[in-house]
């Protein structure tokens, strides 16, 4: 049985994928800092896991649990546009000195493949759509390029170290667990939180602005296949569904879905926020053998069915889940 590692496990798209990698009858250990995951989701597999609460800056306690590990998929993050531009000391150190130690200790203590999570934003504008792996970057904030310094560290680490690694380029991933409560959190997070409470969204701009949203269980997918995938080592691949909805289309949806009438509030676009989205996935398709199964609905509606049971849960009095120091 094969032992996993995790970083940024207990978030929405980690928990997820440590569901999977357990249902595959793997032994699985999961990092996390815990500043934006959260233990209660992982609580029904807790006995299953083991959790260390490390911060992936934290090289000598970092490195003893990545050592000898099979496979490394390396989500841990301060995944934020407008964080990064307001706190970016914090954001950097995160994002950039600890994807180096996570590569660093891979090495070290002679790992298998890391898969590490970049980001779409590193694309930045770009007139051509759909995105493509080939294509100039031109990331605008810092989070962008922290992103994308992480994808060059993975291939150069391939390169000098023989590590392997594979980065996948996250675009607008939602799902269950995703965490509504911050003004950082993705959109579709925050729309769904607002559907239900019956309240009006804030949309920054005029809401025409387009993103390929991609349900969680797809990149867990694609995540699995880039794991495993042969002659792939050093490379980037698009991890979203080649599809693309302007904000406003997808507000409407929800209300459809919900059968309610709420008007979005409109405020000034944030700095930083990139006009349109959408990936390629030629590439992955091609070489990963991707194939999404979700659709913009479908996905929504398991989502808004999750939000429905759990948002007006009361907070346990006690994580179930127990950690390693």
């Amino acid at each position: 049985m094969n032992r996993y590692v995790v970083t940024g496990g207990a978030g929405f798209i980690g928990s997820a994928l440590v569901r999977v990698l357990l249902a595959r009858g793997h032994r699985v250990h999961v990092i996390d800092n815990l500043s934006t995951g959260n233990l209660d989701n992982l609580e029904e597999v807790a006995d299953e896991i083991t959790v260390h609460e490390i911060d992936i800056r934290d090289y000598d306690r970092l490195a003893p649990v990545i050592a000898g590990a099979a496979r490394v998929f390396h989500l841990a993050a301060i995944p934020s546009v407008p964080k990064s531009i307001q706190h970016p000391v914090p954001s950097h150190d995160a994002n950039i000195n600890g994807t180096f130690n996570v590569l660093r200790a891979a090495v070290e203590g002679k790992a298998g493949r890391v898969i590490y999570a970049g980001s779409s934003s590193a694309y930045g504008e770009t007139e051509k759509l759909p995105k493509s792996e080939g294509m100039a970057v031109e990331p605008k904030s810092p989070y962008a390029v922290q992103k994308l310094l992480g994808e060059y560290y993975a291939t150069a680490f391939s390169e000098c170290y023989g590590l392997e690694t594979v980065s996948l380029r996250f675009f607008n991933v939602f799902g269950p667990r995703q965490d509504p409560s911050s003004p950082y959190s993705g959109v579709l997070s925050i729309f769904l939180k607002c559907l239900l409470e019956r309240r009006r969204p804030t949309i920054f701009g005029d809401g025409e602005q387009s993103r390929d949203f991609t349900y969680v269980e797809d990149v867990v997918d694609l995540m699995l296949k880039a794991s495993e995938a042969p002659g792939i080592s050093g490379k980037r691949f698009n991890a979203g569904n080649g599809n693309r909805y302007t904000l406003n289309e997808t507000w409407a949806l929800l209300q459809r879905l919900e059968g309610v009438d709420l008007p979005a509030i409109y405020a000034p676009r944030r700095p930083g926020d990139v006009s349109h989205s959408q990936a390629d996935t030629t590439a992955a398709v091609r070489e990963l053998g991707h194939k999404p199964r979700f659709t913009l609905e479908e996905g929504l509606r398991l989502t808004l069915q999750w939000y429905r049971a759990h948002m007006n849960e009361e907070e346990p009095e006690e994580a179930g889940v127990k950690l390693v120091s």
